[in-house]
Protein backbone atom coordinates (compact mmCIF):
# COMPACT_ATOMS: atom_id res chain seq x y z
CA UNK A 1 0.00 0.00 0.00
CA UNK A 2 1.45 3.44 -0.22
CA UNK A 3 2.00 5.44 2.56
CA UNK A 4 -1.03 7.67 4.08
CA UNK A 5 -1.67 10.73 5.74
CA UNK A 6 -2.52 10.01 9.95
CA UNK A 7 -5.64 12.28 9.72
CA UNK A 8 -5.70 11.89 13.36
CA UNK A 9 -2.98 14.11 14.23
CA UNK A 10 -4.50 17.40 12.81
CA UNK A 11 -5.18 19.75 15.17
CA UNK A 12 -8.95 21.02 14.79
CA UNK A 13 -10.16 24.18 15.95
CA UNK A 14 -13.71 25.57 17.15
CA UNK A 15 -14.80 28.23 14.86
CA UNK A 16 -15.03 30.91 17.33
CA UNK A 17 -10.99 31.13 16.63
CA UNK A 18 -11.50 32.08 12.96
CA UNK A 19 -11.63 35.22 11.04
CA UNK A 20 -15.21 34.75 8.85
CA UNK A 21 -15.37 37.16 5.42
CA UNK A 22 -19.00 37.10 5.51
CA UNK A 23 -21.50 37.30 7.78
CA UNK A 24 -25.23 37.08 7.76
CA UNK A 25 -25.20 40.60 6.87
CA UNK A 26 -24.08 40.07 3.50
CA UNK A 27 -27.76 38.26 2.66
CA UNK A 28 -29.91 40.25 0.78
CA UNK A 29 -33.25 40.92 1.77
CA UNK A 30 -36.15 39.46 -0.01
CA UNK A 31 -37.45 43.23 -1.49
CA UNK A 32 -33.97 43.93 -2.74
CA UNK A 33 -34.24 45.70 -6.14
CA UNK A 34 -31.20 44.51 -7.91
CA UNK A 35 -29.47 47.45 -10.48
CA UNK A 36 -29.83 46.39 -13.97
CA UNK A 37 -28.30 44.55 -15.94
CA UNK A 38 -27.29 44.90 -20.01
CA UNK A 39 -30.39 44.39 -22.09
CA UNK A 40 -29.67 41.38 -23.36
CA UNK A 41 -29.10 39.82 -20.03
CA UNK A 42 -32.47 41.41 -19.26
CA UNK A 43 -34.48 40.43 -21.53
CA UNK A 44 -33.10 36.38 -21.46
CA UNK A 45 -34.40 36.54 -18.08
CA UNK A 46 -37.79 37.65 -18.65
CA UNK A 47 -38.13 34.75 -20.92
CA UNK A 48 -36.51 32.44 -18.29
CA UNK A 49 -38.68 33.72 -16.29
CA UNK A 50 -41.69 33.23 -18.09
CA UNK A 51 -40.31 29.73 -18.70
CA UNK A 52 -40.41 28.42 -14.95
CA UNK A 53 -43.96 29.83 -14.65
CA UNK A 54 -45.04 27.61 -17.07
CA UNK A 55 -43.06 24.92 -16.22
CA UNK A 56 -44.86 25.02 -12.50
CA UNK A 57 -48.31 24.82 -14.49
CA UNK A 58 -47.04 22.00 -16.71
CA UNK A 59 -45.34 20.35 -13.39
CA UNK A 60 -42.11 19.71 -15.72
CA UNK A 61 -39.05 20.02 -14.01
CA UNK A 62 -37.02 23.50 -12.77
CA UNK A 63 -34.15 22.32 -12.26
CA UNK A 64 -31.26 24.48 -10.83
CA UNK A 65 -27.55 23.21 -10.39
CA UNK A 66 -24.92 25.54 -8.67
CA UNK A 67 -21.52 26.48 -7.72
CA UNK A 68 -21.15 27.82 -3.94
CA UNK A 69 -20.15 30.95 -4.62
CA UNK A 70 -24.29 31.85 -5.08
CA UNK A 71 -24.52 31.06 -1.88
CA UNK A 72 -21.86 33.18 -0.70
CA UNK A 73 -22.92 35.64 -2.79
CA UNK A 74 -26.38 36.31 0.27
CA UNK A 75 -29.10 35.23 -1.92
CA UNK A 76 -29.99 32.69 0.08
CA UNK A 77 -33.27 34.51 0.86
CA UNK A 78 -34.03 34.79 -3.14
CA UNK A 79 -33.48 31.29 -3.25
CA UNK A 80 -35.54 30.14 -0.41
CA UNK A 81 -38.38 31.98 -1.85
CA UNK A 82 -37.85 30.77 -4.98
CA UNK A 83 -38.29 26.86 -3.62
CA UNK A 84 -41.50 27.88 -1.53
CA UNK A 85 -43.68 29.42 -4.66
CA UNK A 86 -42.26 26.17 -6.52
CA UNK A 87 -40.76 27.72 -9.27
CA UNK A 88 -37.91 25.94 -8.30
CA UNK A 89 -38.24 22.04 -7.96
CA UNK A 90 -34.88 21.12 -7.29
CA UNK A 91 -31.11 22.35 -6.20
CA UNK A 92 -28.27 20.91 -6.68
CA UNK A 93 -25.11 22.50 -5.13
CA UNK A 94 -21.62 20.86 -5.41
CA UNK A 95 -19.86 19.98 -2.05
CA UNK A 96 -18.97 23.38 -0.50
CA UNK A 97 -22.55 24.96 -1.02
CA UNK A 98 -23.54 23.16 2.15
CA UNK A 99 -21.02 23.94 4.10
CA UNK A 100 -21.58 27.78 3.42
CA UNK A 101 -25.51 26.84 4.27
CA UNK A 102 -24.58 25.13 6.79
CA UNK A 103 -22.36 27.63 8.55
CA UNK A 104 -24.66 30.46 8.06
CA UNK A 105 -27.30 28.58 9.39
CA UNK A 106 -25.42 27.50 13.08
CA UNK A 107 -23.03 30.54 13.65
CA UNK A 108 -23.91 33.84 10.86
CA UNK A 109 -20.97 33.56 9.22
CA UNK A 110 -18.66 31.66 6.49
CA UNK A 111 -15.96 31.95 4.25
CA UNK A 112 -12.28 31.98 5.55
CA UNK A 113 -9.09 33.76 4.33
CA UNK A 114 -7.58 30.66 2.17
CA UNK A 115 -4.74 33.22 2.05
CA UNK A 116 -3.94 33.50 5.64
CA UNK A 117 -4.91 30.05 6.91
CA UNK A 118 -2.96 28.04 4.25
CA UNK A 119 0.20 29.43 5.67
CA UNK A 120 -0.38 28.29 9.20
CA UNK A 121 -1.94 25.40 7.90
CA UNK A 122 -5.34 25.74 10.03
CA UNK A 123 -7.56 25.85 6.17
CA UNK A 124 -10.83 24.29 6.65
CA UNK A 125 -10.14 22.70 9.95
CA UNK A 126 -12.62 23.92 12.17
CA UNK A 127 -14.17 21.53 14.82
CA UNK A 128 -18.14 22.39 14.27
CA UNK A 129 -17.88 22.26 10.37
CA UNK A 130 -16.57 19.24 10.75
CA UNK A 131 -19.49 17.48 12.34
CA UNK A 132 -21.42 18.09 8.95
CA UNK A 133 -19.68 14.74 8.67
CA UNK A 134 -21.07 12.87 11.59
CA UNK A 135 -24.57 14.33 10.08
CA UNK A 136 -24.18 12.74 6.32
CA UNK A 137 -22.63 9.02 8.53
CA UNK A 138 -26.12 8.90 9.87
CA UNK A 139 -27.93 10.05 7.22
CA UNK A 140 -26.20 7.31 5.33
CA UNK A 141 -26.74 5.35 7.40
CA UNK A 142 -30.65 5.85 6.94
CA UNK A 143 -31.13 5.64 3.43
CA UNK A 144 -30.85 9.80 3.04
CA UNK A 145 -28.76 11.86 0.46
CA UNK A 146 -25.71 14.37 2.01
CA UNK A 147 -28.04 17.37 0.78
CA UNK A 148 -31.75 15.84 2.73
CA UNK A 149 -29.09 14.49 5.94
CA UNK A 150 -27.57 18.24 6.57
CA UNK A 151 -31.24 19.99 5.76
CA UNK A 152 -32.70 17.66 7.92
CA UNK A 153 -30.41 18.39 10.51
CA UNK A 154 -30.53 21.97 10.11
CA UNK A 155 -34.08 22.34 9.96
CA UNK A 156 -34.62 20.17 13.45
CA UNK A 157 -31.33 22.15 15.22
CA UNK A 158 -31.88 25.47 17.53
CA UNK A 159 -29.20 26.93 15.17
CA UNK A 160 -30.15 31.13 15.08
CA UNK A 161 -30.25 31.49 11.62
CA UNK A 162 -31.78 28.15 10.21
CA UNK A 163 -34.42 30.37 8.52
CA UNK A 164 -31.66 31.57 5.65
CA UNK A 165 -30.75 27.74 5.14
CA UNK A 166 -31.57 27.08 1.84
CA UNK A 167 -31.21 22.93 2.73
CA UNK A 168 -33.51 23.33 5.64
CA UNK A 169 -36.02 24.81 3.48
CA UNK A 170 -35.71 22.01 0.83
CA UNK A 171 -35.85 19.72 3.90
CA UNK A 172 -39.39 21.62 5.13
CA UNK A 173 -41.02 21.84 1.68
CA UNK A 174 -39.99 18.43 0.80
CA UNK A 175 -38.43 20.07 -2.36
CA UNK A 176 -34.83 18.15 -2.95
CA UNK A 177 -31.62 19.98 -2.34
CA UNK A 178 -28.62 17.85 -3.44
CA UNK A 179 -24.92 17.74 -2.96
CA UNK A 180 -22.94 16.38 -5.60
CA UNK A 181 -18.95 15.95 -4.09
CA UNK A 182 -15.70 14.83 -5.89
CA UNK A 183 -13.23 13.76 -3.41
CA UNK A 184 -10.70 16.02 -2.31
CA UNK A 185 -12.72 18.83 -3.23
CA UNK A 186 -13.90 20.21 -0.20
CA UNK A 187 -12.75 21.14 3.42
CA UNK A 188 -14.97 18.56 5.27
CA UNK A 189 -11.85 16.02 3.20
CA UNK A 190 -9.49 16.74 5.84
CA UNK A 191 -11.43 15.67 9.01
CA UNK A 192 -10.05 12.82 10.67
CA UNK A 193 -14.25 12.13 10.64
CA UNK A 194 -14.71 12.46 6.73
CA UNK A 195 -15.97 8.56 5.89
CA UNK A 196 -15.86 8.41 2.10
CA UNK A 197 -18.11 5.35 1.83
CA UNK A 198 -20.80 7.17 3.53
CA UNK A 199 -20.44 10.52 1.43
CA UNK A 200 -20.36 8.19 -1.35
CA UNK A 201 -23.28 6.41 -0.93
CA UNK A 202 -25.23 9.76 0.18
CA UNK A 203 -24.07 11.71 -2.48
CA UNK A 204 -24.57 8.74 -5.31
CA UNK A 205 -28.10 8.86 -3.96
CA UNK A 206 -28.15 12.45 -4.76
CA UNK A 207 -27.06 12.05 -8.00
CA UNK A 208 -30.12 9.25 -8.46
CA UNK A 209 -32.09 11.97 -7.36
CA UNK A 210 -30.87 14.37 -10.31
CA UNK A 211 -31.68 11.94 -12.20
CA UNK A 212 -35.16 11.41 -11.70
CA UNK A 213 -35.78 15.29 -11.92
CA UNK A 214 -34.55 15.46 -15.10
CA UNK A 215 -37.08 12.63 -16.68
CA UNK A 216 -39.39 15.20 -16.10
CA UNK A 217 -37.43 17.95 -18.11
CA UNK A 218 -39.52 17.58 -21.39
CA UNK A 219 -41.61 21.27 -21.14
CA UNK A 220 -39.22 22.27 -18.09
CA UNK A 221 -35.83 24.75 -17.40
CA UNK A 222 -32.52 23.31 -16.51
CA UNK A 223 -30.59 26.30 -14.47
CA UNK A 224 -26.86 26.25 -14.06
CA UNK A 225 -25.58 29.10 -12.11
CA UNK A 226 -21.75 29.04 -11.34
CA UNK A 227 -19.98 25.83 -11.71
CA UNK A 228 -17.91 25.29 -15.13
CA UNK A 229 -17.66 21.33 -13.88
CA UNK A 230 -19.95 19.74 -11.36
CA UNK A 231 -23.22 21.70 -13.29
CA UNK A 232 -22.69 20.41 -16.42
CA UNK A 233 -21.55 16.98 -16.02
CA UNK A 234 -23.95 15.74 -13.65
CA UNK A 235 -26.93 17.38 -15.91
CA UNK A 236 -25.06 15.53 -18.77
CA UNK A 237 -24.90 12.09 -17.40
CA UNK A 238 -29.06 12.31 -16.03
CA UNK A 239 -30.09 13.66 -19.37
CA UNK A 240 -28.51 10.33 -21.42
CA UNK A 241 -29.72 7.95 -17.97
CA UNK A 242 -33.03 9.88 -18.97
CA UNK A 243 -32.99 9.57 -22.16
CA UNK A 244 -32.51 6.36 -22.29
CA UNK A 245 -35.03 5.29 -20.17
CA UNK A 246 -37.44 7.75 -22.40
CA UNK A 247 -36.57 6.35 -25.53
CA UNK A 248 -37.34 2.76 -24.77
CA UNK A 249 -41.21 4.14 -23.86
CA UNK A 250 -41.22 6.15 -26.83
CA UNK A 251 -41.29 9.11 -25.27
CA UNK A 252 -39.01 12.24 -25.51
CA UNK A 253 -36.79 14.53 -23.31
CA UNK A 254 -35.94 17.39 -25.92
CA UNK A 255 -38.09 20.40 -25.58
CA UNK A 256 -36.78 22.31 -22.70
CA UNK A 257 -35.21 25.65 -21.81
CA UNK A 258 -31.72 25.58 -20.37
CA UNK A 259 -29.73 28.34 -19.09
CA UNK A 260 -26.14 29.39 -17.96
CA UNK A 261 -25.60 31.85 -15.25
CA UNK A 262 -22.01 33.29 -14.68
CA UNK A 263 -18.83 35.60 -14.48
CA UNK A 264 -17.26 34.92 -17.62
CA UNK A 265 -18.06 36.97 -20.59
CA UNK A 266 -18.13 34.54 -23.60
CA UNK A 267 -18.66 35.92 -27.46
CA UNK A 268 -19.57 34.50 -30.75
CA UNK A 269 -22.52 32.24 -32.18
CA UNK A 270 -23.75 30.72 -29.11
CA UNK A 271 -26.46 28.35 -30.68
CA UNK A 272 -22.55 26.41 -32.14
CA UNK A 273 -19.99 24.67 -30.34
CA UNK A 274 -16.62 26.93 -30.40
CA UNK A 275 -14.23 25.48 -32.53
CA UNK A 276 -11.04 22.78 -30.69
CA UNK A 277 -8.58 26.40 -31.47
CA UNK A 278 -10.51 28.68 -29.28
CA UNK A 279 -10.03 27.47 -25.57
CA UNK A 280 -13.63 28.21 -24.69
CA UNK A 281 -14.46 24.92 -26.56
CA UNK A 282 -13.41 23.47 -23.01
CA UNK A 283 -15.81 25.61 -21.46
CA UNK A 284 -18.76 23.07 -20.18
CA UNK A 285 -21.69 25.13 -20.59
CA UNK A 286 -20.99 26.53 -23.71
CA UNK A 287 -21.06 22.94 -25.40
CA UNK A 288 -23.16 21.29 -22.67
CA UNK A 289 -25.80 23.08 -21.48
CA UNK A 290 -26.19 25.76 -24.72
CA UNK A 291 -25.85 23.76 -28.19
CA UNK A 292 -25.68 19.90 -27.56
CA UNK A 293 -28.41 19.20 -25.16
CA UNK A 294 -30.94 21.35 -26.89
CA UNK A 295 -29.80 20.80 -30.39
CA UNK A 296 -33.23 18.20 -31.16
CA UNK A 297 -35.85 21.09 -30.12
CA UNK A 298 -34.74 22.67 -27.16
CA UNK A 299 -33.90 26.49 -26.55
CA UNK A 300 -30.37 27.86 -24.45
CA UNK A 301 -29.78 31.28 -23.29
CA UNK A 302 -26.50 32.70 -21.23
CA UNK A 303 -26.93 35.36 -19.33
CA UNK A 304 -23.08 37.16 -17.94
CA UNK A 305 -23.35 38.77 -14.88
CA UNK A 306 -22.78 38.92 -10.85
CA UNK A 307 -25.28 36.78 -9.11
CA UNK A 308 -26.03 39.20 -6.35
CA UNK A 309 -28.06 40.56 -9.95
CA UNK A 310 -29.00 37.64 -11.93
CA UNK A 311 -30.80 35.73 -9.34
CA UNK A 312 -33.04 38.70 -7.59
CA UNK A 313 -33.31 39.47 -11.39
CA UNK A 314 -34.89 36.24 -12.13
CA UNK A 315 -37.08 35.75 -9.01
CA UNK A 316 -38.67 39.31 -10.06
CA UNK A 317 -39.34 37.79 -13.72
CA UNK A 318 -40.58 34.71 -12.82
CA UNK A 319 -43.06 36.42 -10.43
CA UNK A 320 -44.30 39.14 -12.83
CA UNK A 321 -44.53 36.22 -15.48
CA UNK A 322 -46.94 34.59 -12.71
CA UNK A 323 -49.48 37.60 -12.99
Amino acid sequence: MYPQFDRHRLKIKPLAERQHDLTIDSLLPLDHQPPPLAAGEMQAIQQIGQRLAAAREAGAARLMLMGAHVIRAGVARQLIDLIERGLISHIGMNGAGPIHDYEFARIGATCESVARYIRSGEFGLWRETGEINDIVARGAADGLGAGEAIGKAIEESDFPHKATSVLAAGYRRRVPITAHIGVGYDILHEHPNFDPAAWGAASYRDFLTICDTVTRLEGGVFLCFGTAVMGPEVYLKALAMARNVAHQQARQICHFTTAAFDLIPIAGDLTREAPKSNPQYYYRPWKTILVRTVADGGESFYVCGDHRQTVPHLRLAALAAER
